[in-house]
């Protein structure tokens, strides 16, 4: 088969893989010091997968086979899909060339399994271990690992990559037995603590600003990520939070992926979509605007532990919680200015430096380009004050809810 043609089939069926985000790493760079690569992407061309999502990495599987059969994957054993694998030497080679040409700034490694976990763990350790040894790459390299693989395999991928990752697969043990009954939800787990540990080994303490004192060894310094399944089991939206809060707190993750499932290839529809994009927005407000699971999925009449769709997680809890607002944007405490809907973390920040020069007015939210229509009900400002609007959720939030609209013909 030619290079063209397994390039075209495990580039397709990476697609999938939603943690490739380079987040994280520091910048490190080839110049003046030979070798060739660079994390920081100058004149790097993005590209767009078909789900929307924008990334600079040549992102392919070693390759599509694979032993298992888990239920919600394309490559699995019993499905008909087109086989393909690289050579090692074939992706070394790819990666370099690519990034010569400013398509990527690195690359995002995984695959199907082959054999076994340590043979095929020992292929994805050997391509950057080539890239980083024999061509001194010094761009950006994520390793999609294998939690059955051995330890020994598991520090040796660390050594090389910028990031690592393993698959939690689906947000419950039960949803794991049933659709992937040859993997092991606590054989998993155990591989993320070893990572986590690893981890926090090689991060200097305070005590190594002293400059006699040696460095750890470098071992993926951008963390490590992970990514579920969303919509193949029966796990509600509480659920996946409560699964997604534990690895947070235990293995401190960089990022928990959501991947909507669709039972026909190329065929998702809007509504998993949708709830992907409501778990991305939930998943955000766990990890940077101070909520709590219980908070964003609270025990709502009708929901049953499902995020709502037609509005986003923030706005959702404003209105189970009017009593809350509005908020005193000239005076409220950064805390309860991070739960006002159409308030971000970086706009939060500019307010609270901005009123230490003089009261906030409409005019200053205009110019941080907040949203006003969202924003302007739950706040007070000093030429600004929502009256009763809040006295009616239901019908504010009618007001603030995307009607819907008939798709473009031609767009």
């Amino acid at each position: 088969m030619q290079l063209k043609d397994k390039l075209a089939i495990l580039a397709d069926a990476a697609k999938y893989d939603a943690s490739c985000a380079s987040s994280g790493v520091g910048k490190r760079h080839s110049l003046g010091k030979g070798g060739i690569g660079s994390t920081e992407g100058m004149g790097i061309c993005h590209s767009y997968t078909p789900d929307g999502r924008c990334v600079s990495l040549l992102k392919i599987l070693l390759t599509n086979f694979c032993i298992y059969d888990c239920a919600y994957c394309v490559n699995r054993v019993s499905s008909n899909v087109p086989r393909a694998r690289f050579a090692t030497a074939e992706v070394v080679r790819l990666t370099l060339e690519f990034y010569k040409r400013n398509y990527i700034e690195g690359l995002f490694l995984s695959s199907g399994i082959i054999r076994n976990g340590d043979y095929t763990m020992e292929q994805l350790v050997e391509v950057a271990r080539s890239l980083r040894e024999d061509h001194r790459f010094a761009g950006y390299v994520h390793l999609k690992t294998i939690p059955e693989a051995s330890p020994e395999l598991l520090a040796a991928a660390g050594r090389y990559a910028d990031r690592l990752s393993i698959n939690v697969e689906l947000p419950t043990e039960a949803g794991l037995k049933q659709l992937a009954p040859q993997k092991d939800a606590p054989g998993i787990r155990a591989a993320m603590g070893e990572l986590h540990t690893r981890i926090l080994a090689a991060r200097p303490s305070k005590q190594e600003a002293q400059p006699k004192r040696r460095r750890p060894p470098r071992f993926a310094p951008a963390g490590q990520s992970t990514q579920m399944i969303v919509g193949a089991d029966a796990a509600d939206d509480r659920a996946i939070l409560v699964s997604s809060d534990a690895l947070y707190r235990q293995f401190r993750m960089r990022r928990v992926y959501y991947s909507a499932f669709s039972p026909i290839p190329d065929a998702s529809t809007q509504l998993p979509l949708l709830r992907e994009h409501r778990l991305y927005q939930a998943d955000w407000l766990l990890r940077f605007y101070g909520f709590d699971v219980k908070e964003i999925v609270e025990d709502v009449p009708g929901q049953g532990g499902m995020l709502d769709l037609e509005i986003d997680p923030k706005l959702a809890w404003a209105l189970r919680h009017p009593d809350r607002f509005p908020v005193d944007l000239n005076t409220a405490p950064r805390e309860m200015l991070l739960r006002v809907p159409g308030l971000g973390a970086r706009n939060v920040q500019r307010i609270v430096d901005s009123r230490r020069q003089g009261k906030l007015r409409v005019a200053d939210l205009a110019r941080l380009r907040a949203p006003l229509q969202k924003l302007l009900p739950f706040v007070v400002l000093l030429d600004h004050h929502p009256r009763q609007r809040l006295d009616d959720p239901a019908r504010l939030r009618r007001e603030l809810a995307q009607a819907p609209r008939q798709a473009d013909l031609f767009g």
